[in-house]
């Protein structure tokens, strides 16, 4: 039995229990409960507003205050500031992306620290992002939304990060992009990365997510495994309009 409990522990990757939010004096998260294991890729769905964003960056340590529990590969993190969080091996990939626009592809993806020893390599890269390996020397300003997107997350698996939290990845861009980062996504999810998705498209993230979990109005209202769906879509009507 301890035996099945250990390598149970191993698989886990993020345990969040009653984590609450605040930004200034407005408390978004209620009590989020969550967890998230090894090659899983889970998506925190629900309305504009309903606090999805808000727990990845409570995750990295970015909101006014938090309380609870965060554990990030058996560690505690609530006391632990944004940069030691990301060395435990978190990428965050924030709505803004945050290309340095001034810089080309290449400069761009450069620049990040390595937080772990397994950063994939910059040939790595372009092999997963072809559209990358064309516009290498092209400054951010001369890319496209998509072509921003992925070098955003292009950075991150540079870093050597292994659990990714991604906000609104697809918002704003062309079918044939979303498709593209959804070949992605799978590819990395076979490598073993771990996943938490914010994503208003359900309809990509529910053929690649192995969970969703539900929110409204900073509360996680339900947690529904991927069978689960189709005896579930009244109830995702209710929470998203699907």
């Amino acid at each position: 039995m301890s035996t099945a409990l250990k390598v149970e522990s191993n698989r886990e990757k993020l345990r969040i229990n009653g984590l609450h939010a605040f930004y200034g004096e407005s408390h978004i998260l209620h009590g989020i409960d969550m967890t998230v294991n090894q090659g899983e890729l889970v998506t925190l769905l629900g309305r504009n507003g309903s606090g999805r964003s808000t727990t990845l960056r409570a995750i990295m340590n970015m909101v006014g205050k938090r309380t609870g529990s965060i554990v990030i590969n058996g560690r505690e993190t609530l006391n632990m500031a944004s940069h030691k969080i990301a060395h435990l091996g978190i990428g965050f990939c924030p709505e803004e992306r945050g290309i340095f626009s001034s810089l080309n592809v290449e400069e761009n993806l450069m620049l990040p620290p390595k937080v772990r020893s397994e950063g994939m390599s910059v040939e790595e890269i372009y092999d997963m992002f072809p559209n990358l390996a064309e516009r290498r020397k092209s400054q951010g300003t001369k890319l496209s939304g998509g072509e921003q997107q992925m070098l955003a997350m292009a950075r991150i698996l540079r870093t050597g990060a292994n659990i990714l939290l991604l906000d609104e990845i697809t918002e704003g861009l062309a079918p044939v992009i979303v498709q593209k980062l959804a070949e992605v996504l799978t590819k990395l999810k076979e490598r073993g990365l771990t996943t938490i998705l914010v994503e208003q498209n359900f309809h990509f993230a529910a053929p690649i997510a192995d969970r969703h979990y539900l929110m409204e109005h900073g509360h996680m209202v339900a947690e529904i495994e991927a069978h689960e769906l189709k005896e579930k879509t009244e109830l995702l009507n209710t929470y998203l309009g699907v």
